[in-house]
């Protein structure tokens, strides 16, 4: 069997074990996840902006 597909299903394993026992802390962990990426998204925005 693949490795890396190995690696992939043990991964969703590890992310439902984690939202099936701790639903508070992966809801908390999955909105810091979600500001990081807009924060990056509206950073990059602001950079192209600035060179136009």
């Amino acid at each position: 069997m693949n490795v890396k597909k190995i690696v992939g299903v043990l991964a969703i394993a590890l992310l439902l074990w984690f939202v099936f026992t701790q639903p508070d802390s992966a809801a908390g962990s999955m909105q810091s996840i979600g500001t990081t990426l807009r924060n990056g998204a509206d950073s990059v925005i602001r950079f192209f902006t600035q060179l136009v």
